[in-house]
């Protein structure tokens, strides 16, 4: 497995910026951002650090320069938005970009896109699935062409009012994992698996690995506190940042060995990308970086062992 982070999280460093960082700190990969150049929408969105609106074959080249330069890999390109909005003009404004991700990944040497499935979090779960056949199986067929995986992050997307009561993200659960490859059995269609979101919605987060092993294309490291003194308080139906917060890997409730040692049975041997979300670590430049480091000093030996 290669150690590296997501790039969301240095939204004000240049592409090489990032790569010199790693390259530095012994990382050995990085999931890239690449959505459209402009205001982001929420926290960890709107994070450019490749413009594949604007990318041709000679950009891509030397892009790929930058990278072998830094003696870094590209573990994927990132884009999370919501596919399957209500608003249909706002849903073929995501899709066209998705599509303009992937047709950028194997330019760049990649090949593999990690992004949401997408939910109106209005609509029941059933009429959720028949957007998502209306909207899902043309950009799958699309990475079928081009030889790329898309990765299916499994964050609900609900953590606030405006996300209730279903959230944003339809592949949350084991249960809806099996629903969506029933629907699309393309092997261009896995997993961007994130055990933090399974502890907050009180389930095992590395049973999971053993039956969707084929599935898992890339992974993201980060944990999570429960807060049970206020999930006593609120309970489940709470918003879910009422009783729980994303803090660095090993200072949450995961135990990353078992988790490692299992998804290293299942003959997984690709990226673990660091996502910072914790808000200790999120006021400065210094303080991200060093949230980095220690995420990468916490977990760098149990990819090593």
């Amino acid at each position: 497995m290669k150690l590296g982070f997501v790039s969301a999280i240095l939204p004000d460093q240049t592409l090489d910026e990032v790569l010199a960082f790693a390259r530095d700190n012994r990382f050995e990969t990085v999931e890239v951002m690449c959505w459209p150049v402009g205001k982001a929408e929420r926290r960890y969105a709107g994070v450019t650090h490749i413009d594949v609106a604007n990318l041709d074959a000679d950009g891509a080249a030397a892009i790929r320069a930058k990278f072998a330069a830094a003696g870094v890999s590209l573990s994927g390109l990132g884009y999370y938005p919501n596919i399957l909005t209500a608003d249909a003009v706002e849903a073929a404004v995501y899709v066209e970009h998705l599509k303009k991700v992937i047709a950028a990944a194997p330019l760049l040497g990649v090949h593999q896109v990690n992004t949401f499935i997408g939910r109106d979090p209005a609509r029941s779960l059933a009429d959720n699935w028949k957007v998502c056949d209306e909207r899902w199986p043309a950009i799958v067929r699309q990475a079928e062409q081009a030889g790329v995986r898309i990765g299916i992050e499994n964050c609900p997307m609900y953590f606030s009012q405006d996300e209730w009561p279903g959230g944003k993200n339809l592949a949350t659960s084991p249960r809806n994992w099996r629903e969506l490859f029933r629907r699309i059995p393309s092997p261009a269609l896995g997993l961007n698996y994130d055990p933090s979101h399974l502890v907050w919605q009180m389930m095992d987060p590395i049973a999971p690995l053993r039956e969707f092993a084929d599935r898992i294309y890339h992974v993201h490291a980060k944990d999570v506190q429960l807060d049970r003194v206020k999930l006593n308080d609120v309970g489940i139906m709470a918003t879910p940042l009422e009783f729980h917060r994303p803090v660095l890997p090993g200072r949450g409730m995961i135990v990353w060995p078992h988790f490692f040692q299992t998804l290293a049975a299942t003959g997984y041997d690709g990226p673990v990308c660091i996502e910072v979300e914790d808000r200790a670590y999120e006021g400065s430049l210094a303080l991200r970086h060093q949230g980095l480091r220690e995420s990468g000093a916490f977990l760098r030996p149990m990819l090593t062992a």
